[in-house]
């Protein structure tokens, strides 16, 4: 069995027997997601499912692979934020302090040299080097993908799916490219989201929490940034934002609409894109479905993008761009979220 099947199904597996436990723990400590205007479940759950994935991750990577100086401040830096996770998890942490907590979690991350030193420049064969910008870039990249993670984990089994897709079109690139470190990474990523998916999807026995979601947005990050360490392209980069072009563009809008509306960008509102699909009046599992579906249509437009020429590449991505700007003012993604429709 390759390694990476072998890091897939003990991921899996570990996570899949973990949960039912880590559910009885949440219970116990009072981790419990109440109802309220914006959420769409209506009976407490348990949250801070995100300690299964966690664990079932850490296992598999253990299992399958020498830990290298890398793969350990990727671990140490998953482990802060896991930290962060369950005390929000546990008692609401501000804005503020969730933030502060991201960014120490992308600098041990740094501290152990996975960073992003350099870039390939599209149009040209010169590098372009980032210098002092590395870790300012580097900590932005890491802390936007674990928000837009955090931002999509609004309906069952949304954030796990999603996340499982980038993570298996990362590891298919991996594989094409022969990047055999991020290829393991990604299979124990994809194996921890799934078997966790098995509890989370509609109708949720447990959510993932801040726990996991921005557990999975760190180890999205941070194995995109470890390859661009151990490949020489820019493409390291550019797969899993086209991979999750759904929740960044989806955060992206979440930003304009509540700026334009004059509210406080951090304010939750109900004008993401998969409440705007309940209040058209699909099913919670319909809108998942649809939005999986989607992020595949994306996962399989990044693999592309490695194949293509450079030009053909900015064609194609512009191209998404038109087509999920188009599909955004259709759905009134950009306007007042707090529309009547939408207290449903």
């Amino acid at each position: 069995m390759p390694t990476y099947m072998l890091a897939f199904v003990v991921a899996l597996f570990v996570t899949y027997l973990l949960t039912p436990q880590v559910m009885k723990l949440a219970v116990k400590a009072g981790a419990m997601d109440a109802p309220d205007a914006r959420k769409v479940h209506t009976s407490p759950i348990p949250r801070m499912g995100g300690l299964a994935i966690f664990a079932g991750f850490v296992f598999a990577v253990l299992a399958s692979m020498h830990v290298s100086r890398e793969i350990l401040g990727l671990l140490i830096g998953g482990t802060v934020i896991v930290m962060v996770g369950i005390v929000d998890d546990m008692k609401p942490l501000s804005a503020r302090v969730k933030l502060i907590g991201q960014i120490a979690a992308a600098l041990v991350m740094v501290g152990f040299n996975v960073r992003i030193d350099w870039l390939s420049n599209p149009f040209g064969e010169e590098m372009l080097y980032l210098e002092m910008f590395s870790v300012p870039f580097t900590v932005l990249f890491t802390v936007s993908m674990i928000n837009v993670v955090n931002l999509i984990d609004g309906l069952d089994g949304l954030a796990a799916g999603v996340s499982s897709i980038a993570a298996v079109t990362i590891l298919l690139v991996a594989l094409q490219q022969n990047i055999w470190v991020v290829a393991i990474l990604t299979a124990a990523l994809a194996g921890s989201a799934l078997g966790f998916l098995h509890y989370n999807f509609n109708p949720a026995r447990i959510f993932m929490g801040d726990t996991g979601s921005m557990f999975l947005g760190f180890m999205l990050a941070g194995i995109s940034v470890l390859g661009t360490v151990k490949s020489a392209a820019t493409i390291a980069l550019i797969v899993p934002v086209v991979a999750m072009g759904l929740p960044i563009l989806d955060t992206a809008f979440a930003i304009i609409r509540r700026y334009t509306n004059g509210q406080p960008i951090f304010k939750p509102d109900k004008g993401h894109l998969h409440h705007r699909l309940l209040a058209l009046g699909l099913s919670q599992k319909q809108a998942v479905l649809l939005m999986y579906a989607i992020s595949g249509c994306l996962g399989v437009s990044a693999i592309v993008l490695t194949e293509v020429s450079y030009v053909l590449g900015f064609v194609i991505v512009v191209s998404l761009l038109g087509i999920a700007c188009y599909g955004a003012r259709r759905l009134g993604v950009l306007s007042s979220g707090e529309s009547s429709h939408s207290h449903s």
